[in-house]
C-alpha cells in the first residue's frame, strides 16, 4: 500500500484535494474528520471538560474557542488529549486497509506533528494568506482563530522541504483536479 499525506496550511484546500485524490482511488483517513467524531464522543467530551475545568454544558466547541482566543497556550492542552487519538485512529485505518492500492491520509499538521516518515508521499497544498483568510472566513470561522492557528503552523517553504509535491491552489477547482490527478498517474 502507498500511504499518501496531503497537508497544507489552513484552509489552503486540503480537504476538497483529498476528496479529489481519493475518488474511486483508494480509501481517505481525515484528521478533521476524526476530531470532530471525538466532540459527539461523551468519554472524550468528559475528559475536556475536566482538563479545562470547564462546569457548564454549552456547546464544548464554543466555550474551547473562547478559551483558545484567551489563552493561546491552551490550544497545547487541547492537543495533549486529541493527538494520540487521532493517530491511534489513523495507526487502526492503516491496518484495515492494508491490502489497498493507495491509501490517503488529510492530516492538516503532518510536518507540525513529525509524521513524514509514516508516508511514502507527501503532497503539500498551499495558497495565499489573503485567499486561505478569506476561505476560512466564508465558513464562519473568526479572524482571530485564523491568527491563532496559522501562527502555529510551520512556514510555507519549511513545508515545501519535507513535501514529495506542492499545488498552489489559488485557481479553480478544476486546475486543482488537473495537477492532482498529473501527480497520482505517477504512482499508478
Amino acid at each position: 500500500m502507498k500511504k499518501i499525506g496531503i497537508t497544507g496550511s489552513l484552509a489552503s484546500g486540503k480537504t476538497t484535494a483529498s476528496k479529489i485524490l481519493s475518488f474511486n482511488k483508494g480509501p481517505l483517513f481525515s484528521a478533521d474528520k476524526i476530531v470532530k467524531s471525538f466532540y459527539k464522543n461523551k468519554h472524550i467530551q468528559n475528559k475536556i471538560r475536566k482538563r479545562f475545568k470547564i462546569k457548564s454544558k454549552l456547546n464544548l466547541k464554543i466555550v474551547l474557542r473562547k478559551k483558545i482566543t484567551q489563552k493561546k497556550s491552551n490550544i497545547q492542552k487541547l492537543e495533549k488529549i486529541l493527538h494520540p487519538l487521532v493517530r491511534k485512529e489513523m495507526a487502526n485505518f492503516s491496518k484495515k486497509n492494508i491490502r489497498k492500492k493507495f491509501a490517503f491520509y488529510e492530516i492538516p499538521l503532518l510536518i507540525e506533528s513529525k509524521l513524514m516518515n509514516k508516508f511514502n508521499i507527501i503532497i503539500f497544498i498551499k495558497a495565499k494568506k489573503n485567499l486561505r483568510l478569506k476561505r476560512f472566513l466564508s465558513k464562519g470561522g473568526s479572524r482571530k482563530i485564523f491568527e491563532i492557528l496559522d501562527k502555529k503552523q510551520l512556514s510555507d517553504r519549511k513545508k515545501e522541504t519535507y513535501s514529495d509535491h506542492v499545488i498552489v491552489n489559488d485557481k479553480n477547482k478544476k486546475i486543482l483536479k488537473k495537477n492532482l490527478m498529473d501527480i497520482l498517474a505517477k504512482y499508478e
